[in-house]
């Protein structure tokens, strides 16, 4: 695989990152996972806007603009020859000298990295069983607003989902309100209508949360965000979760008891897909020549 690194294009072997860089040490940083549909990606700004939150609220340096990084992801993309792909970009605050405090931090480390997608049929919707997590998000947490470089509730609630054969795993706040997945935000229908946790929940200003909304709105269906308990999940009429590496993904089952089925879930899925089979014609004046020969080949 080839990598970007602070600039540069370089085969994933000789990447390198200072084992003093804060990012390595204490999760000093922010990240952000962004969908590539056919070489183009989906939402970029979107992301660059939730990146610049985190960025302004812990004081870090970004050596690039935006549009800088779009270009130099599109060019990753392109060298990987992966289309279809997440691309994960990851700032960190570079190096100090021992100790927490962020005071003279120099070369702040930039990497992109290129990951295929979950396969996914499109015949169907996925379907996981999901847990509800012991573990809990703090309620009005500023920092749950962005993707911070530590992320170890959610790296545990996941283990707590492999060890029961889940997919995923809930995690409630510390006011006992569901929040959102170790990777995904939540929704519920109820009454034709969907639902999902607020942002003072504990939840992420997910970009695909923000594409369901806008779809919702183009489907004519009622939306709207309520603080909710575990048994909301149970008496609904559907759920489903929403991430950028799946889309749409509708829960089964929660603690091994089967939810019900909402065709409304189905009828968002299908809508979402059509959205992302509209990003080329919406960004490009035709498919890119090395996209259509890859796209013949696998």
């Amino acid at each position: 695989m080839i990598v970007f690194l602070n600039g540069k294009f370089v085969a994933e072997e000789k990447a390198t990152v200072s084992v003093l860089d804060r990012g390595f040490l204490y999760g000093d940083g922010v990240f952000e996972g962004v969908l590539f549909k056919r070489g183009q990606p989906f939402r970029w700004m979107e992301h660059m806007e939730r990146m610049a939150e985190g960025i302004d609220s812990l004081k870090l340096t970004l050596p690039y603009k935006p549009k800088q990084l779009e270009q130099f992801a599109l060019e990753l993309v392109k060298r990987n020859r992966m289309p279809d792909c997440i691309l994960r970009l990851t700032l960190s605050r570079g190096i100090t000298a021992r100790g927490y405090s962020p005071r003279n931090a120099v070369r702040p480390a930039v990497v992109m990295t290129v990951h295929r997608l979950p396969f996914l049929d499109g015949k169907k919707i996925p379907r996981w069983r999901v847990i509800m997590a012991s573990f809990r998000l703090p309620v009005n947490d500023p920092l749950t607003r962005f993707k911070t470089g530590n992320k170890l509730t959610q790296v545990l609630a996941r283990a707590e989902a492999d060890a029961a054969d889940a997919q995923e795993a809930i995690l409630l706040n510390t006011a006992g309100h569901l929040a959102e997945g170790t990777t995904s935000n939540i929704f519920w229908v109820k009454n034709n209508e969907v639902f999902t946790t607020p942002l003072p929940s504990g939840a992420l200003p997910g970009v695909t949360r923000g594409a369901i909304f806008d779809l919702c709105v183009d489907l004519n269906v009622k939306f709207r965000e309520r603080k909710a308990r575990p048994a909301a999940l149970h008496q609904a009429d559907g759920a489903f979760l929403t991430m950028t590496s799946m889309g749409v993904v509708e829960i089964a089952s929660l603690d091994r008891r089967p939810l019900r089925r909402s065709p409304l879930v189905t009828k968002i899925w299908a809508g979402y897909r059509e959205l992302l089979n509209r990003i080329p014609r919406n960004r490009l004046q035709s498919t890119p020549a090395w996209v259509t020969s890859y796209s013949r080949k696998h």
